[in-house]
């Protein structure tokens, strides 16, 4: 019998998929798309809505290990997509991050370590909000300038420990005009989420990404784009 190779893709409610009503999120696109090929990746979904970075830490390990499905099996490579939720700021447009940017970093260095430990690692990038809805369940704010830097720092957390990091977009300030406004069709009503066509374009860069389809055994799908 042939073990199929496993994907664990683990965060918040970007890799859940909530928002896209039609495919389910860009994680579920994925295994569907995978599901028909042959000897392609079992793909599960461990997104949890609302996770940040210490949240997803403290669980990812457990639950990573009881994906082998086989007695003595262990999945052979994951998927983080985690940050946003840490960026955002409590209580007012200047109040405090929910993860300060040093603990952010210093965290995800320390998750990628152990990750790496276990198998194959990949990260996706954050992807800007409609700053116009803020603030989001009347108590938090997420600014672009912000989710910019947090975007930076996972950067710079997969470089120093050779990971492969998907960037989905190279914002540079706060400002409306620095995110197109095509994107703003994409996400859902609370500035935040992506829609179905949201979705569908994040499904498509992940599909095409060299490293990952490498380490999949798959041939190469185009190439992906990024705003």
């Amino acid at each position: 019998m042939e073990i199929p190779t496993k994907l664990i893709a683990f965060g918040d409610s970007g890799i859940f998929g909530w928002g896209d009503s039609d495919g389910g999120g860009w994680v579920q696109r994925l295994r569907r798309h995978w599901m028909p090929r042959e000897n392609a990746p079992v793909l599960y979904n461990l997104g949890v809505r609302g996770d940040g970075l210490e949240r997803l830490s403290a669980r990812f390990q457990t639950e990573f290990k009881a994906r082998g499905e086989l007695r003595r099996q262990s999945p052979q490579g994951l998927i983080i997509g985690v940050g946003l939720n840490d960026a955002a700021r409590i209580g007012r447009r200047d109040g405090r991050q929910q993860l300060d940017p040093a603990a952010f970093l210093f965290g995800m260095e320390q998750l990628l370590a152990k990750a790496k430990k276990l198998a194959p690692v990949f990260v996706i990038g954050l992807t800007p909000v409609n700053e116009a809805q803020m603030p989001f369940a009347q108590c938090l704010w997420y600014l672009n300038q912000d989710i910019n830097y947090y975007n930076r720092l996972l950067e710079e957390a997969c470089l120093g420990a050779d990971v492969p990091f998907l960037n989905l977009w190279n914002g540079i300030s706060s400002e409306i005009k620095s995110v197109p406004h095509i994107w703003f069709d994409s996400l859902c009503s609370d500035g935040i989420h992506c829609n179905s066509l949201g979705h569908q374009w994040i499904f498509e860069q992940v599909s095409c990404w060299p490293e990952l389809l490498l380490w999949a055994g798959l041939p190469p799908e185009g190439a992906c784009t990024i705003y």
